[in-house]
């Protein structure tokens, strides 16, 4: 198993971050909310992309929990909605 794979594996979030996030699942629309979170033209591999994504998502992470001012729960979604996307995609790409 790969590190992204053990990281995916490793997530525990909240509840009802990870229901917002597989609720805005449906509407995944990757060349668009990629290009946005990862400042981009073309969306990269679902392997490069899960590894930026990761990062993204562990410094949100730890703004949450530290209570930071600045930390946004709607760009925590996007970026748990893209991490999912995008695993799935890797997935399917494996099998």
């Amino acid at each position: 198993m790969d590190d992204v794979s053990t990281r995916l594996d490793a997530l525990r979030r909240p509840r009802l971050l990870i229901r917002a996030a597989r609720h805005a699942l449906r509407d995944y629309d990757r060349g668009k909310l990629l290009r946005r979170l990862l400042a981009t033209d073309r969306p990269p591999a679902p392997d490069r992309a899960l590894d930026r994504l990761m990062d993204q998502e562990d410094a949100l992470e730890s703004a949450r929990r530290e209570g930071d001012a600045a930390y946004s729960v709607s760009r925590h979604i996007e970026v748990l909605v893209a991490l999912i996307g995008e695993a799935r995609l890797r997935r399917q790409g494996a099998a």
